[in-house]
């Protein structure tokens, strides 16, 4: 058979399946060393308490909303909590190869990608390394990671979704599979994460009509339609209330306004970078170039709708709900994907010698390792008190004097006790993120930061979420008359104090940092 002398030689010498297998079993476990695992922080500790709901009805009898409301959209909590019941593996455990399972994804769809843009098995392999060393990267201000060191709906919607990307590049018209391959990969990932999943559709729509000939009309058409109905929802929703406008406003990063320069040089840079990337050399250029003018173009559009639709002052902040900064997510991943491939060809480029070629496949090795030790020291920072790699096993081994404090709670409180603890222990030095629920099992006082998203998506959580967390500000410096004062009338039974409270209570539990105390009868 005679060679097609267009295909480049490295589109004939491909490394084998297990050469891949092996590098991608190695990039899962460099991931998760680098980046840590905290399953039952942030996030996954909102994910996790769904799961826990599912599992056992029982639970969390007070303010159940601020556990179930996100299940409502998500297949996530009745996925997991099935897989649990099926394998009867503890939960934890089980997450953590959920973990494993969705870094895997991740790295074959970010390949998938990549073998659409070049035949070089070098540059793939260089891109989907740099999405790997960069994985827990902010998304400019968007309150986003790259992907989470912890697992949520997202851990599976933004693989599933770069699956979807992956088959969007291929003629559908010939390679049919491709299409229905698309369009079951987003829809997985839409299961999993609606919002997340129409963001990445958005990107894949752009993808698909730059491959036809009036391209300029239907984008334009598109971008017509979609500020319409922008502008009418918006200009039709009703004035928000004092506790809804309060939600709202708690959550700064959906408002360009209140970004600050770094961030929205966060959201300037990537767009730059993709610009360049445009003018670059790949050996299928026409995928390349259609990818950066997909993500640019998508980029300006989703920034053009928060600075015009989301401002703080207006009556109703419904388009601000909707977030369409969360668009850079994927224009993020596609960067990164193009940036580390682009490297990696230039080195070879500038190696002419045919000595040093051989080389070639290790110069990206020094910029990576770079990447991974600065991020792998962002996240110590970030989870400084708790272990880097939270394993099932060890979570009571965990030194963190607050998860201590929550499992105390989880064993020697009533099922249905409702606790309180500061408004904002969330984000408190020392804390990690660690939250409540998911660890105690047990109900609380909505808390500012975690509820305070919930209650910002879900209006109808507002005026709950408002008056529980103001029941709890500053309660460590309150006494005991003031403590009744504010929490008696939900029936609070128990509290978690900083141990120097000047409140004199019946505490049984006592660390060097809390104290659990006991409010009611």
């Amino acid at each position: 058979m005679t060679k097609n002398p267009s295909t480049p030689q490295r589109a004939i010498e491909r490394w084998s399946a297990l050469r891949w297998s092996g590098l991608f079993a190695a990039l899962t476990i460099a991931t998760l060393l680098v980046h840590g695992y905290h399953p039952l922080a942030e996030d996954g500790g909102l994910y996790v308490a769904g799961v826990e709901l599912t599992l056992n009805r029982s639970l969390f009898p007070h303010f159940t909303e601020f556990v179930s409301a996100h299940m409502h959209y998500s297949i996530f909590a009745p996925v997991v909590a099935s897989i649990t019941k099926l394998t009867h593996l503890p939960l934890l455990g089980v997450l953590l190869l959920i973990e494993l399972l969705s870094i895997v994804l991740m790295l074959t769809g970010a390949r998938a990608v990549l073998r659409r843009i070049t035949h070089n098995e070098c540059a793939q392999l260089a891109g989907i390394a740099t999405v790997a060393a960069l994985w827990t990267v902010p998304i400019a201000g968007t309150s986003l990671l790259l992907m989470d060191p912890y697992i949520t709906a997202r851990s599976l919607s933004t693989p599933l979704s770069l699956w979807a990307i992956a088959f969007a590049f291929d003629d559908w018209r010939i390679n049919r599979r491709s299409l229905t391959g698309c369009v079951v990969t987003i829809a997985l990932a839409a299961a999993f994460h609606p919002l997340m999943a129409g963001y990445a559709l958005g990107l894949i729509l752009v993808l698909r009509i730059l491959r036809i000939r009036h391209k300029t009309l239907a984008l334009v058409g598109l971008a017509l339609l979609i500020i319409a109905a922008t502008a009418i929802l918006q200009a039709h929703a009703p004035a928000e209330s004092a506790a809804v406008v309060l939600a709202a406003k708690s959550r700064y990063y959906w408002f360009l306004s209140q970004w600050h320069w770094y961030e929205l040089f966060g959201l300037i840079a990537p767009l730059l970078v993709l610009v360049a990337l445009r003018r670059s050399r790949f050996e299928v250029d026409a995928n390349k170039a259609r990818l950066c003018n997909a993500a640019i173009l998508y980029g300006c559009f989703a920034a053009a709708l928060a600075l015009v639709f989301a401002h703080e002052s207006y009556q109703a902040h419904i388009v601000a709900r909707l977030q369409p900064l969360r668009a850079f997510l994927v224009i993020y991943l596609m960067m990164f994907l193009l940036l580390g491939a682009w490297l990696q060809q230039v080195f070879e480029r500038l190696a002419s010698r045919s000595s040093a070629r051989q080389y070639t496949r290790y110069a990206m090795v020094p910029i990576l390792l770079g990447a991974a030790v600065a991020m792998f020291i962002v996240q110590r920072d970030q989870f400084a008190a708790s272990p880097h790699i939270e394993l099932p096993w060890r979570l009571r081994q965990n030194p963190n004097p607050w998860v201590g404090a929550f499992l105390w709670c989880r064993d020697n409180t009533p099922p249905d006790a409702l606790l309180a603890l500061n408004a904002h222990y969330i984000t408190t030095d020392g804390e990690d993120a660690q939250t409540f629920r998911a660890i105690a099992l047990r109900s609380a006082l909505p808390d500012f930061s975690k509820d305070g998203g919930e209650a910002a998506i879900r209006p109808r959580l507002a005026d709950e979420w408002a008056t529980g967390f103001t029941a709890q500000l500053d309660l460590d410096q309150q006494t005991t008359p003031e403590l009744h004062a504010h929490l008696d009338p939900y029936g609070i039974g128990w509290v978690i104090l900083r141990t120097n409270s000047p409140a004199v209570l019946s505490c049984p539990y006592r660390n060097d940092v809390l104290k659990v105390c006991q409010l009611g009868p």
